[in-house]
Formats: C-alpha cells, sequence, structure tokens
C-alpha cells in the first residue's frame, strides 16, 4: 500500500527535512519525491509505502497535517487508491 503526501508552501531550509523525519517516526518509507520551487513557494509531492507504517493512516494523515501547521505549511495524505480514483478518466 502507498500514499501520496503533498506538501505546499512558503520556501524556508529543512522543509524536506522534517517531512522525511515525520514518516520515519512513522515507518512510512519514502519511494520518490519531487520538488519545485517557483518564486518563494515551495511544492513537493512524495511517494511513500505505508505497508509496514508504525499507525494507524489517520494517525499519519493527522501527524502531517499538525506538522504542516507547525511550519506554516499545507501537507495533505492521500491513499494511493484514492488518488488513483480522483485522476482516472
Amino acid at each position: 500500500m502507498r500514499a501520496v503526501i503533498s506538501v505546499v508552501g512558503r520556501d524556508s531550509v529543512g522543509i524536506l527535512a522534517k517531512v522525511a523525519n515525520a514518516c520515519s517516526a512513522c515507518n512510512a518509507n519514502i519511494v520518490d519525491v519531487t520538488q519545485s520551487v517557483l518564486q518563494d513557494m515551495f511544492v513537493m509531492v512524495m511517494l511513500v509505502d505505508i505497508s509496514d507504517i508504525s499507525v494507524e493512516f489517520n494517525a499519519l494523515t493527522k501527524t502531517m497535517t499538525e506538522l504542516g501547521e507547525s511550519i506554516g505549511m499545507v501537507i495533505h495524505v492521500m491513499h494511493e487508491d484514492i488518488f488513483n480514483s480522483m485522476h482516472r478518466i
């Protein structure tokens, strides 16, 4: 099972590290990352393997949401099945 994590907000030092540390704390393995900085706006999308997470999926989502709030970013976690359903034509 995998999930998509999106991160959006003003660019600052250490965003990737903070999100990666939160993933690690929940035993979510980062499979792929793409990020971009447009002027001062930071956008990142991560694909993470959640097969062996150490918390419930809802707890992972809450952890990421709270991390986003604490660093002034919006972090959203979506299960891959939901993501695929939303983007299928």
